[in-house]
């Protein structure tokens, strides 16, 4: 626990494994070890929140399997750190919503350009005041997309397939969407009255604090040969990096049913060290309850996405001209429960993978991951944070033994939104972003003071520890152009 001075009170001391990872063992109420991605120096900024004593709290979830993971950019969370995975068995196991997070399918889509980083640069100020315009940002964005009450069922029944149906996009960004756009298992008469009124006006927007669209360009490539795969051609080539999630429904979704677990399960809630962990057992009804609702929530998630890629083209176009191309390479969730098969103990099993704040890294063969990638690995994007960079990497077989195919999903906050609005004005984080032709448009001043660049950790070092790891592998690395913020 912390203390009211702010102090970390906690006795765990991992054990290093290696350069990259370290292990507490199972002991007390553990049902399984904690395996911790981590330099020493990640380490020791885990050590100074609340972030191990979770994934220890973690580990004594009924039915986990493995290990309780924490990537390496772990930070204290709501229940599980962010940056915390559990594979949890799908027969006598548990779902917890502190486990997927508030913002339902929070995630990132990547769109590869034909254009050259000399050519955007020149007009990356008009560029911005019209992808501004495209896909509000901020709390009251409001969405150019109303949706009927119809509409909306057909959203979260659908995900990023209404958008297409519709008019919307390509079959292309389709194939190249985890769960092709589309969660199976959504139930949208599970997501309250609330969280749809919500949702209602926010398809298409890109909503406040840690989400953005970036305009980039490729600095470096690592790997030709994934990179060309991707269709990440050459260093100068422009991308567009979307990260954003399910919005008020999410949230309001996320909340309804903590509620409800509570108020059904006191006695859950009386033995677990923090009550931000209530559960319901899987094969319970509330259990499935939820399921329905989380997966409509992810299918809203990436209709989102997909409609903000949609805008997104249009800006350029009204930019650049009518043969501007902007091609979907991936869009993955980082906030999210998957049914999947693993392996454990040399037995394999099914089960509910809690992924809160990291990204999935399947690596070859696994059916889950698009065609066109199946041979090379899942397409993994750890953003960076406004000022820094942001990567590419790909997934591996050995995440799949390590990680249950999962790597980090960014940099991870070390310091409080209110702390760094108390360190850093607005007006100065832009002014000295400029002087890097890196160029911000944004909701607020306080937005741009929310997410200044040393309220993060170092995105090189999180980066550097997933693919030593080898829990993803570097491809490519994406400097910032423009930046528009909520």
């Amino acid at each position: 626990m912390i203390s009211d001075a702010g102090e970390t009170m906690t006795n765990v001391q991992p054990k290093r494994l290696n350069a990259y990872s370290y292990l507490i063992e199972k002991e007390g109420t553990m049902n399984v070890p904690v395996k911790i991605f981590a330099s020493e120096k990640l380490l020791q900024k885990m050590m100074e929140d609340r972030s191990i004593q979770q994934g220890v709290n973690v580990a004594a979830m009924p039915g986990i399997r493995g290990w309780s993971i924490m990537m390496p950019d772990a930070h204290q969370g709501y229940g599980f750190s962010v940056g915390g995975v559990a594979a949890i068995d799908a027969k006598d196991g548990c779902i917890s919503p502190g486990g997927i997070g508030f913002d339902i399918n929070c995630g990132v889509r990547l769109l590869a350009t034909n254009l050259e980083k000399a050519e955007v640069l020149a007009k990356i100020k008009p560029l911005l005041d019209t992808l501004f315009k495209e896909v509000p940002p901020g709390v009251g964005g409001k969405s150019y997309f109303k949706l009927s009450h119809a509409e909306l069922e057909d959203v979260l029944l659908n995900g990023a397939h209404w958008c297409v149906a519709q008019g919307y996009g390509t079959q292309d960004d389709l194939d190249c969407c985890e769960e092709n756009g589309k969660m199976p298992g959504a139930d949208p008469s599970k997501v309250t009255q609330k969280a749809k009124e919500r949702g209602k006006g926010q398809l298409g927007t890109l909503g406040s604090g840690n989400h953005f669209l970036e305009v980039q360009y490729v600095g470096k490539i690592f790997d030709k040969k994934a990179a060309s795969v991707f269709g990440i051609t050459h260093e100068g080539q422009v991308v567009v990096l979307i990260h954003c999630g399910s919005r008020g429904l999410g949230h309001q979704t996320c909340s309804d049913y903590l509620r409800k677990l509570e108020d059904a399960y006191p006695e859950i809630i009386a033995s677990l060290p923090e009550k931000d962990l209530v559960y319901a057992p899987a094969n319970s009804q509330l259990a499935k309850e939820y399921i329905g609702a989380m997966c409509a929530a992810a299918n809203f998630a990436w209709a989102n996405r997909h409609m903000i890629g949609h805008q997104t083209r249009k800006a350029f176009k009204a930019v650049f001209g009518e043969k501007t191309a902007l091609k979907t390479v991936y869009d993955v969730a980082h906030n999210i429960a998957k049914l999947e098969e693993h392996t454990a103990d040399h037995e394999k099993f099914m089960a509910w993978v809690h992924r809160k704040g990291a990204t999935r890294a399947f690596g070859p063969g696994r059916k889950e991951i698009p065609e066109a990638y199946r041979a090379i690995g899942q397409p993994i994007f750890i953003p960076g944070s406004m000022g820094t960079s942001s990567y590419v990497l790909v997934g591996t077989e050995k995440s799949m033994l390590e990680s249950f195919g999962s790597t980090a999903h960014g940099a991870g906050r070390m310091m409080s939104r209110t702390e760094a609005t108390r360190r850093w004005r607005g007006e100065q984080i832009k002014n000295e972003l400029e002087k890097e032709q890196i160029y911000i448009k944004a909701a607020s001043w306080k937005g741009i003071s929310e997410e200044a660049p040393l309220a993060y950790k170092d995105v090189d070092e999180v980066v550097r520890v997933s693919d030593e790891a080898g829990i993803g592998k570097l491809v490519a690395q994406l400097k910032p152009i423009g930046v528009v913020k909520g």
